[in-house]
C-alpha cells in the first residue's frame, strides 16, 4: 500500500493506492479558515492534528478502510505559499498565515511602484503577491518583528507537517521557487532577499533539500518507521499525478484556486509581464511555468451562496442557459487579495454586468462558470500552452461545466480524477527512493472531452470581450490608487 498526503486549504486528504495505481480508500477532515478584514489564518495544530487523524483512519490494521497490507511508503503534499511560523521544535510561535491573505498589499504596491517587484521576478521567475512569503515576511518585520525574533523557521504547509511527523527541517525546490530561490542554480537568492529587505530574516529560511527530503515518522498517524518523502507541494504534485512531463503539456487545477501548468524546458526571465511563477522541479533542466490565479471554484461558491443555488442544481442551470449567459458578464476576482496570474493586480474586485430584472439564476451561474473558464485560457495562453491539457480538480465533477471549459478553451480534456496531488505525492516518493511504479497506469486519464466546434467559435468572440472588459477594470482599479 502506497499513502499519499494532501494538506489543502480547507480540506485535509489522504489516499491508499496499490501497486498499479488503483485507489483503495481516501480519509479526509475539514479545517477551518479564519478569515476577517483580510487576515486570513489557519491554526496548525488543528491541522496537524487533521492529519494524524486522516492517517490513522486510513491505516488503523485490518480495521482501516485500506485494508491489512504494510505501508510500502508515503509522500506528501499540500498548498503553498502563506508562511507558517514554527519553534526548533516544529510547534507554531503564532497561526499560520493563508496564501489568499491580503494584509500584505500596501507592502507588494509599495514594491511594485519602487521597481523591487519586477526585479525580484527578473531574479527568481516569481511574480510575488499579497499571501506569498516575501511580503508576508517583509509585513511581520514591521508590524510583529518580535514574533519574528522568536520563530525558528519559516515553513510551508507541507514542512510543518514533515517536521511534525519526521523532525526534519527542510523544504523542497518547488516549495522555495516562491519567490526566494534562483532557478538556475536552484539555491535562494541573496539579492532578491537583499532589495526585499528581509537579508537579516535569512536564518529563518528552511534549508533547500534537492532532491526532495526523506524522513522515517516517528509520532501518531503513520506506523513508526514508514518511509516518507516531503513534496512537492500541491500544484506540482498534481502535475506530477496527472501525468504531465512533457515540454508544452499543460494541466488546469480547477479548485479553490484555478491553477494553470505548462510543463517547459526553457527558462526565460526576461519576457513578458511580471506574473505567476516558475517551479523548480526534481528533475534538473525541467521547470513548470505556473498561473495559479486566486480565481476559482471559490468564486462559484460565493455566487451559490448568494444565490441560494445547490450545487447539485449547477449543471442543470448550465444547461438551462444559453452560451454568453444572456448578456450578463462576471469578472470573477472576488479574492480579498485581488489577483496573482497571468498579472499582478492586488486591490482587482469582481464585477458582474449586464444584469436586469429579467436575469436568472442560471445566467448568473453560467456567467460566473464562463468567467472562470475565460481566465483559465488567459492563464495558459501566457504560461505557453502547446500541447495536450489535462485538467482536475474539485470542479471536473460538474460534466456540464467540464463541456463548457473545453468549449472556451477550444481543445480536448483529459480529465484526470480522484485524488491526484495524493498520486503525485507517491510518484514523487516512489522516485526518491528508488521504487519502480508504472507512471503511465498512475497517470491513466478517467475521461476525455471534446470541445463543439460551434460553441467553441462563439467563445473565441466572448473571450475578446472579456479581456477588453477586464482591461478596463484594471484601468479603473489603478486610477483609484490600486497595484
Amino acid at each position: 500500500m502506497y499513502v499519499g498526503i494532501d494538506v489543502g486549504t480547507s480540506m485535509v486528504k489522504a489516499a491508499a493506492f496499490d501497486a498499479s495505481g488503483r485507489e483503495i480508500a481516501v480519509e479526509s477532515r475539514p479545517v477551518a479558515l479564519d478569515i476577517r478584514d483580510g487576515f486570513v489564518e489557519q491554526d496548525m495544530d488543528e491541522v496537524y492534528a487533521a492529519v494524524v487523524d486522516v492517517l490513522a483512519a486510513l491505516t488503523s490494521g485490518t480495521a482501516g478502510p485500506a485494508g491489512p497490507a504494510g505501508v510500502e511508503l508515503a509522500g506528501l503534499t499540500g498548498q503553498g505559499d502563506g508562511v507558517w511560523l514554527v519553534d526548533a521544535q516544529g510547534r507554531p510561535v503564532r497561526p499560520a498565515i493563508s496564501w489568499m491573505d491580503g494584509r500584505a498589499h500596501e507592502l507588494l504596491d509599495e514594491w511594485m511602484a519602487s521597481g523591487v517587484f519586477a526585479s525580484v521576478f527578473r531574479r527568481t521567475g516569481s511574480a510575488m503577491f499579497p499571501g506569498c512569503p516575501g511580503p508576508v515576511l517583509g509585513w511581520l518585520d514591521r508590524h510583529e518583528p518580535k514574533v519574528l525574533d522568536g520563530a525558528a523557521t519559516a515553513l510551508y504547509c507541507k514542512d510543518m507537517v514533515f517536521q511534525r511527523l519526521t523532525g526534519v527541517r527542510a523544504t523542497d525546490v518547488s516549495d522555495a521557487s516562491m519567490p526566494f530561490l534562483d532557478p538556475r542554480t536552484r539555491t535562494y537568492d541573496d539579492e532578491s532577499l537583499a532589495l526585499l529587505g528581509l537579508t537579516h530574516r535569512r536564518g529563518l529560511l528552511a534549508p533547500v533539500s534537492d532532491p526532495v527530503a526523506v524522513g522515517e515518522t516517528r509520532g501518531p498517524g503513520l506506523p513508526p518507521g514508514t518511509r516518507i518523502a516531503n513534496g512537492p507541494y500541491d500544484l506540482p504534485a498534481c502535475a506530477l499525478g496527472a501525468g504531465v512531463t512533457r515540454p508544452g503539456d499543460g494541466l488546469l487545477i480547477i479548485g479553490t484556486c484555478l491553477a494553470s501548468l505548462v510543463a517547459t524546458d526553457t527558462l526565460d526571465l526576461e519576457a513578458g509581464e511580471p506574473a505567476g511563477l516558475y517551479i523548480s522541479t526534481d528533475r534538473q533542466g525541467q521547470w513548470l511555468r505556473a498561473m495559479p490565479a486566486m480565481v476559482g471554484t471559490a468564486a462559484l461558491d460565493w455566487v451559490l451562496r448568494t444565490t441560494g443555488v445547490r450545487h447539485a442544481e449547477v449543471d442543470a442551470l448550465l444547461d438551462q442557459a444559453p452560451p454568453g449567459a444572456n448578456g450578463v458578464q462576471v469578472l470573477p476576482y472576488f479574492a480579498p487579495s485581488g489577483e496573482r496570474a497571468p498579472f499582478v493586480e492586488p486591490r482587482l474586485r469582481a464585477e458582474l454586468t449586464g444584469v436586469s430584472l429579467e436575469t436568472t439564476k442560471g445566467d448568473l451561474v453560467r456567467a460566473t462558470c464562463e468567467g472562470i473558464a475565460f481566465a483559465a485560457r488567459h492563464c495558459l495562453e501566457a504560461a505557453g500552452l502547446t500541447g495536450d491539457l489535462a485538467v482536475c480538480g474539485g470542479g471536473t465533477r460538474s460534466p456540464a461545466w467540464m463541456r463548457l471549459f473545453a468549449d472556451v478553451l477550444g481543445r480536448p480534456l483529459r480529465v484526470v480524477e480522484g485524488e491526484v496531488g495524493a498520486r503525485g505525492a507517491v510518484l514523487a516518493a516512489a522516485e526518491r527512493y528508488g521504487v519502480e511504479l508504472d507512471a503511465a497506469s498512475w497517470t491513466r486519464p478517467t475521461a476525455v472531452i471534446e470541445p463543439d466546434a460551434g460553441r467553441a467559435e462563439f467563445y473565441t468572440v466572448a473571450y475578446a470581450k472579456h479581456l477588453a472588459h477586464l482591461a478596463e477594470a484594471r484601468r479603473r482599479g489603478r486610477g483609484r490608487g490600486g497595484g
